[in-house]
């Protein structure tokens, strides 16, 4: 973070900047802690062609939920550019380690965050997953969606990149048959659209908040997938969430199709590791 950059972030929010230190703030972007005699900022960097909508997204994700009051997201202070460097300025929560109670609590809310419906499977501007760019071009039809805009652009990727070759690959017919069973009187959630454990935190007074969203209206298993995916939140977390929202038979099968999904962005973004993994769901169902 240049002594420039410090300055303007200071103009900008009519504070003394103090200390300055450098934070995790996950696998694509820089990320500081700032401090300043009243508050605590998070910061965001990269210099990467398509950051600045990428945090544009970001932004538009967090405030979208935080506007649903059902759960909160950190405050969002600015997302512009310096110099060359698009940035995004966020509010910084002191988190702590979730307690049961805490999960019960962020199983509530994010059961109350996917109530809240549209007319439309999307969204109204596409945005990322990772630094994949993510389709939101609304769809009345979840089947049609989830395999137009999710499934199939990640497999054509997939293969373009030598990751999976043809005869690895479901058609796209092949994968609206056989989805078309499962796939029955859905209706949109909002969705946080990337919930795996780094993506919530627990505030030091007991607050869940979600962070790196990649948001859309979809079904809601979509989420609870994600947050199965690499190790699962606290039981509370399921307890509560199924309690308001129930599971049904084809549950446990639609976490799986929906992992795929991740699995395939996983793929795309980091390499052939996540290959077995992949090829796995693809047999099972296709």
């Amino acid at each position: 973070m240049t002594s420039d950059l410090k300055i303007h972030l200071s103009t900008l929010l009519n504070e003394t900047i103090g200390k300055v230190q450098s934070v995790t703030g996950g696998d694509i972007s820089k990320a500081y802690k700032i401090d300043t005699p009243n508050n605590s900022y998070f910061l965001k960097l990269n210099s990467e062609s398509s950051a600045l909508q990428m945090f544009q997204t970001e932004a538009n994700g967090l405030q979208s939920i935080r506007n649903t009051n059902t759960i909160k997201t950190p405050k969002v202070f600015a997302c512009d550019t310096f110099e060359n460097m698009p940035f995004l300025l966020l509010e910084f929560i002191e988190r702590k380690s979730p307690s049961p109670n805490d999960f019960e609590t962020l199983g509530y809310q994010l059961a109350k965050l996917h109530l809240c419906t549209s007319n439309a499977f999307g969204l109204a501007q596409d945005n990322f997953i990772g630094s994949l760019s993510q389709s939101n071009t609304q769809c009345s039809n979840w089947l049609d969606f989830y395999t137009k805009a999710r499934l199939w652009p990640q497999l054509k990727l997939a293969k373009q990149k030598h990751l999976l070759t043809d005869k690895e690959c479901p058609s796209e017919p092949q994968i609206l048959e056989n989805l078309k069973p499962l796939f029955k009187n859905i209706k949109p959630s909002l969705l946080h659209g990337d919930l795996w454990n780094g993506n919530y935190l627990i505030s030091n007074d007991d607050i869940p908040y979600l962070i790196d969203p990649a948001v859309y209206y979809g079904h809601h298993e979509v989420d609870m997938a994600m947050t199965k995916l690499f190790g699962g939140f606290g039981e509370a977390f399921y307890d509560t969430y199924f309690s308001i929202i129930p599971q049904d038979d084809y549950t446990s099968i639609r976490i799986e199709i929906y992992q795929l999904y991740y699995l395939l962005v996983h793929l795309n973004l980091f390499g052939p590791s996540y290959h077995q993994s992949v090829i796995s769901i693809l047999k099972k169902y296709f």
